[in-house]
């Protein structure tokens, strides 16, 4: 071959590699391109499909309907009127837990409140059968647990705050349908109160008897930074005497004595567990009972013809403290920590 054939061949060969050698690097990046893209557009989806899935799971966590069996439906006592009214479980905890406790509370602490409020239900049912005739449960707070309608608990809200307020409440019962709670396998008899002044009390204090082992002397911190906590009670000498003698007829007191009012023994709770005043020793219980004082911890100071209750805490002190449930809940526990903090040794199961 001539050298001049030689050139015009290499010449063809190199002209012909510099076009392939693009086209090739251009295909293969297309093709990464192409595959980077659709593991993207995979990815995307299946992020996508995730949040689905867990908008789903939220979703049907607030809206899906627990099988309560035979207490699917209960039958509500409304005092007043005398009438039975028949409702769904958790529709009558959205008007108990509304009507129990502040919806400005945290969601922890409502939450708390829905599966107290629910194993109360259970309880009242299971062992006080008969009670009510028909009914399973009454609407009288100072029998079994308060309970509002949702037409009377909006008339008593600020139009503003009502449908959140209700949300909120209905949300605490729903994401808790079906739990309650156990001690040895049963629901236990599950008290709760309004403040306990930094230490709950034994329910054998409060209303004797040998006890539960799972309502204990429990300590409290926060308490305090709510109304609750401190209250007084004033009384002139001649109110306290008719009072106490509306219940003790033979009552006498002889206020120039020093010790005419001495507090004699407290409980575990710090409540007055015995005081005398003049020829009576009382419980603290029974005191608080006769002056519609806020709770059996109290202090006593007489001034002149003045005798001043300073008292602390909101209500019989047994169980869970609602106001404590809010200051652990803000503290960052959770309801079921709240729970196993009032209540000692118990389990929270489904029912």
């Amino acid at each position: 071959m001539s050298i001049t054939k030689k050139f015009v061949t290499y010449l063809i060969l190199f002209i012909i590699i510099c076009f392939a050698i693009p086209i090739l690097f251009t295909k293969k990046f297309e093709e990464i391109e192409v595959s980077s893209n659709l593991e993207n557009q995979n990815n995307n989806q299946e992020n996508e499909g995730n949040k689905q899935e867990n908008k789903q799971v939220e979703v049907s966590e607030i809206e899906s309907t627990y099988n309560y069996k035979e207490y699917a439906t209960i039958k509500l006592l409304h005092v007043k009127t005398n009438q039975v009214e028949e409702i769904k479980l958790d529709d009558y905890l959205y008007g108990v837990v509304s009507s129990e406790m502040p919806a400005n509370f945290e969601e922890e602490a409502l939450k708390a409140q829905a599966v107290v409020a629910r194993t109360y239900t259970i309880y009242k049912i299971q062992n006080n059968l008969g009670k009510h005739g028909e009914a399973s449960i009454c609407d009288d707070s100072t029998c079994c647990q308060a309970w509002i309608s949702k037409e009377d608990r909006f008339a008593r809200w600020q139009e503003e705050t009502r449908e959140a307020n209700w949300n909120k409440i209905t949300k605490s019962v729903n994401l808790t349908q079906g739990k309650i709670i156990t001690y040895e396998g049963k629901p236990i008899n599950a008290f709760f109160h309004s403040n306990s002044g930094g230490k709950t009390e034994t329910t054998a204090n409060v209303w004797g008897g040998t006890g539960y082992p799972y309502l204990q002397s429990i300590e409290t911190a926060g308490e305090d930074a709510y109304t609750q906590y401190n209250s007084e009670a004033k009384f002139t000498r001649n109110d306290l005497i008719n009072k106490i003698k509306g219940k003790h007829a033979d009552f006498q007191i002889n206020f120039d004595e020093p010790e005419c009012i001495k507090i004699l023994e407290y409980t575990e709770g710090n409540r007055v567990k015995t005081v005398k005043i003049g020829n009576l020793q009382l419980s603290g219980v029974e005191v608080r009972t006769i002056l519609g004082l806020r709770s059996a911890n109290f202090d006593i100071t007489i001034n002149g013809d003045e005798i001043t209750f300073t008292v602390k805490g909101y209500g019989h002190g047994v169980g869970m403290s609602q106001t404590g449930a809010d200051s652990m809940a803000k503290s960052g526990s959770n309801y079921e920590e709240i729970i196993k903090h009032f209540y000692s040794g118990v389990e929270i199961e489904y029912l």
